[in-house]
């Protein structure tokens, strides 16, 4: 498949324009995710989305807008510049699954929020899951451990909340699951992709290892209503 990977130098514009366009809150030269299903905003054009910035601000008080920085409205604060390695992998992955991996339904959606928010609190809305497919891994009926997929272009699939529960983490449990989705995101034709802060080593060298390359950096861009405690 002739993959155009400079869609990724802006997913969530192309996310919004293409396999996600249902999800999408238009605001002209700027669009946002439904805040419901993820925080996430991005442009094409500068011009004219300052404004369009403050009315997805009466919609959600906290919100990342991903890529170029973007016009600060005067009414808005912008709290903090999260820069983001953004890692592709075009390979599958060949990864012995020692527990059982179990694909997520809208019945797990609670638990699966419980568990990304306990790890990684503030990214994830009760309706993300629906952004994707999503797998678990439960030990003695508890979900401990997570991976799924979020935005989406028509040539990718980003790989997304890789969290497993603190009381369980050093089992492998997070190597099986992105293994589980990428081979599942390239069983489609599709390419995996991901995003992980440039400061969080750990994870780096994890999806190093699996066979992840970095593509680039990538800025999300953290605005806040003032008085709004930051994600």
């Amino acid at each position: 498949m002739n993959r155009d990977l400079e869609k990724l130098d802006n997913p969530v514009w192309h996310a919004l324009q293409e396999t996600h366009r249902e999800y999408a809150m238009d605001f002209g030269n700027i669009q946002f995710y439904h805040p419901d299903y993820c925080p996430f905003g991005g442009f094409e054009q500068r011009e004219n989305i300052a404004d369009g910035i403050e009315k997805y601000a009466a919609h959600c008080d906290n919100f990342f807008v991903v890529g170029e920085k973007p016009s600060i409205p005067g009414s808005l604060e912008l709290k903090n510049e999260l820069v983001c390695e953004q890692m592709v992998i075009n390979t599958t992955l060949n990864v012995e699954s020692a527990e059982i991996i179990v694909p997520l339904t809208r019945q797990h959606a609670q638990l699966l929020w419980d568990l990304v928010n306990l790890v990684q609190p503030g990214y994830f809305r009760i309706k993300t899951s629906q952004l994707g497919n999503y797998y678990g891994i439960f030990i003695d009926d508890k979900l401990v451990a997570v991976t799924g997929e979020r935005m989406q272009v028509n040539e990718g699939v980003e790989v997304s909340a890789v969290v497993t529960h603190p009381d369980h983490t050093g089992k492998g449990y997070a190597k099986q699951l992105v293994a589980h989705t990428v081979n599942n995101i390239l069983q489609r034709d599709k390419l995996p992709f991901l995003h992980v802060s440039a400061t969080n080593t750990g994870a780096i060298n994890l999806y190093r290892k699996l066979g992840f390359t970095t593509r680039r950096k990538i800025s999300f861009w953290n605005f806040i209503v003032p008085g709004t405690k930051q994600l």
